[in-house]
């Protein structure tokens, strides 16, 4: 529960008695319960109208970001058990930044840099069909390409947590987002 939402139940006002009091619109309030951080004007017509201290409605950043950078790891991470089934590595991923809501750029990044390290390994897998088939390639080292592809994908994957943790960007990332 915002600290904005407990203070004004604990006055036992509406949204509506809120912004008649303070003159903050009534979507800005509903987005401040919600979880964004009120700031200036508006912190000060909200802390002024609940006569309390602007810090009493500021919320704990620091458990937020915490809270963002442990999601960011997960999330990143989640694709390297799914490595070996390609869909999996982008729709586990998926799924988790849509239940915990982490609708960042970052996670973003995270989701379209498997999305095309996925379709890259489609065509790598059809490139060695077509060496095998048309070409009559035969090399016990054709196998070894696709375990190149997952290791490098590994260390693509590890890297970019370790650099979520020490700084929340990657490491290794798109110039462009299509999800």
């Amino acid at each position: 529960m915002s600290k904005l939402l407990a203070l004004r139940k604990k006055l036992n006002l509406t949204q509506e008695e809120l912004f008649e009091k303070s003159g903050v619109s009534v979507r800005t309030i509903q987005r401040i319960e919600a979880g964004t951080s009120p700031q200036g004007y508006t912190l000060k017509a909200l802390a002024k109208a609940l006569e309390v201290s602007e810090t009493d409605l500021i919320e704990n950043t620091e458990v937020t970001a915490t809270d963002s950078t442990k999601w960011l790891k997960l999330i990143n991470l989640s694709a390297l058990p799914f490595m070996l089934v390609p869909p999996l590595n982008i729709v586990i991923p998926l799924l988790i930044m849509f239940k915990t809501r982490q609708f960042t750029p970052v996670t973003k990044n995270i989701l379209s840099l498997q999305v095309v390290w996925t379709l890259g390994a489609i065509l790598l897998f059809i490139t060695i069909q077509i060496l095998v088939d048309w070409y009559f390639i035969r090399s016990k080292y054709l196998t070894l390409i696709p375990l190149g592809w997952l290791l490098v994908n590994s260390i693509l994957i590890l890297r970019n947590a370790a650099e979520i943790a020490k700084s929340k960007t990657l490491r290794i990332s798109l110039n462009f987002i299509f999800i």
